[in-house]
């Protein structure tokens, strides 16, 4: 049964992250378009913030997904969530809008639990600690 946990756990992580993963791709393959979209909602700086931002998904859902670092990974992803989530997706008027408001919102949930539950058994985090221990 312990192994079936483990299981489901990293395909937990891999599906809760892979969307951050897809969308820092996107970044970079539409750098310039995505810093026009940055700049039209008001951000300063946008291509600093959007360097952070590939940077905070990418690293974030890599550390997730392998299981390294896995509660750094998902505060990274946390930490990109709240000011995404409260620049861009607070017009509730678009029901768009607020759909994706509520999706980073149980994204936010999800990385919290990894966050406090770590990557379990089936991660680099788990494979080294117990190296350490034998």
């Amino acid at each position: 049964m312990e192994k079936w946990k483990a299981l489901v756990s990293l395909i937990g992580r891999i599906l809760l992250v892979f969307i951050f993963l897809e969308s820092g791709m996107g970044k970079i393959g539409n750098f310039e378009g995505t810093a026009q979209y940055m700049a039209k909602v008001g951000m300063p700086y946008t291509n600093f913030f959007l360097v952070g931002a590939i940077f905070f998904e990418l690293v974030g859902s890599i550390t997730v997904i392998l299981g390294y670092f896995t509660r750094f990974g998902a505060l990274l992803l946390i930490i990109f969530l709240i000011p995404t989530t409260l620049i861009f997706h607070t017009h509730f008027a678009d029901p768009m809008q607020k759909i994706h408001f509520m999706k980073n919102v149980s994204m936010f949930g999800g990385c919290l639990i990894l966050l406090t539950a770590g990557a379990g058994r089936f991660s680099l985090d788990y494979l080294l600690r117990e190296r350490k221990k034998g």
